[in-house]
């Protein structure tokens, strides 16, 4: 499959959003505001738009499993930057997130080589409060209660990075410590973040769908136990008649 589709093609605009929205950001006024809240606002939607078509139409290429989170880092990443260097948002709030952001994109290209680490819910959750708290820190309004909610929301954002980060860490380990063969048998491949059942299907509902796996996707499936002594000496009688029966 050739890398030039639908979904690629809005990875690619969304990474050209992204100094549009920072340009437009640190010009100030009402109207840049409203510039960049449309510029960021509508590079959020081509992510859910592209993972939407790539699933559905088949279109998951090697670029697009790789260019993907990275322009979602970059539009993340420069909204909070500019936020910190404009004075609105504390560095440490911004520190924070993109040391779990990069950290976790690192890790998940360094155990590649085993499977691809499942999306879960939370990891779904803290991209949706990440993008409104940044949506609420843009906006051009300055009224005291405002300003309060804007807070609490990046709060929001910040803590369930954080724990969905520590959660994806506890599973790399837990993958890496998995014999490849049993890998192989157990491992759930995941593109721009939905989960795929082991025989291929797309699951929607993500890790949380029908065959919830809290431990996440790559547990191998547990040996049958043979019978025991008592269980082979009551069933050999049986099978000895049915022999001479026959």
């Amino acid at each position: 499959m050739g890398i030039v589709n639908v979904a690629n093609v809005l990875t690619v605009v969304r990474i050209f959003l992204v100094p549009v929205f920072v340009f437009c950001l640190v010009q100030g006024g009402t109207g840049w505001r409203l510039g960049a809240l449309a510029a960021f606002g509508g590079a959020s939607f081509t992510d859910f738009l592209d993972g939407q078509l790539a699933r559905k139409r088949g279109l998951v290429t090697d670029f697009g499993k790789i260019m993907d989170p990275i322009a979602d880092k970059a539009l993340t990443g420069a909204a909070l930057i500019t936020l910190s260097v404009l004075g609105e948002l504390p560095w440490w709030v911004t520190g924070l997130i993109l040391a779990r952001e990069l950290g976790i994109t690192a890790l998940r290209f360094a155990v590649i080589r085993r499977g691809v680490i499942a999306a879960s819910q939370g990891g779904k959750l803290k991209t949706l409060l990440q993008i409104i708290a940044i949506c609420m820190y843009v906006v051009p309004i300055s009224l005291g209660a405002y300003a309060v909610a804007k807070e609490v929301v990046m709060g929001a954002a910040l803590v369930v990075t954080l724990v969905t980060g520590a959660d994806y860490v506890v599973r790399a380990a837990r993958m890496s410590k998995t014999p490849p063969d049993k890998q192989d048998d157990a491992k759930t491949v995941v593109s721009r973040g939905d989960a795929v059942s082991p025989g291929g299907a797309p699951d929607p509902d993500g890790p949380t769908g029908d065959t919830p796996d809290p431990d996440g996707p790559y547990l191998p499936t547990p040996a049958q136990a043979a019978p025991d002594r008592k269980t082979r000496d009551r069933i050999r009688p049986a099978l000895r008649r049915l022999k001479l029966r026959g």
